[in-house]
């Protein structure tokens, strides 16, 4: 099985759960630059629930779209848990959705450092539950840590549903 058709597997699962318990969900996206929202509507009927999101990959639309405070942008860097929580709060706020998803993250081959390789990936959710954010470090090139990390957004996404 390709990595894009295992992906659309975990949708259709978030779907149907989404779907059934009548949940919406919404998105912002950095360093996957919209495949997250790209694998979501590769399943028919996904408008059912989700409702959109925004690519914030620079600093400018995570502050001006998604009300990342500059200080956190300042102090923890766009690549942090701390942005990654208030992009999904501020994508949950501004979509008016039951839940939102954010990720973050230095997708490579260049733009790493020592404190933050590439690879480095935040992936955070923001529900009525509150928020949760993982640390993710994958080791591989451009395109796989993006696939790697969209489908640790979906992983979350299902974790939470099995919680509530």
């Amino acid at each position: 099985m390709d990595e894009l058709a295992r992906l659309v597997e975990f949708a259709e699962r978030v779907q149907r759960i989404m779907v059934e318990r009548r949940l919406t969900l919404s998105s912002a996206e950095s360093c996957t630059g919209g495949l997250f929202g790209h694998v979501l509507t590769e399943v028919p009927g996904s408008s059912e629930y989700y409702l959109g999101g925004i690519i914030s990959y620079s600093d400018e639309l995570k502050r001006e779209e998604l009300g990342v405070d500059a200080q956190t942008l300042e102090k923890h860097g766009a690549v942090s848990a701390q942005t990654c929580v208030a992009m999904a709060e501020g994508a949950r706020r501004r979509y008016r959705s039951s839940m939102a998803v954010a990720v973050t993250g230095i997708a490579g081959p260049a733009g790493g450092s020592d404190s933050k390789p590439v690879g480095l990936t935040y992936i955070g959710l923001a529900d009525a539950n509150g928020n949760d954010v993982r640390r993710h470090q994958w080791q591989t090139d451009r395109h796989t840590n993006k696939v790697e990390s969209v489908g640790a957004c979906l992983g979350l996404v299902l974790e939470r549903l099995s919680k509530a």
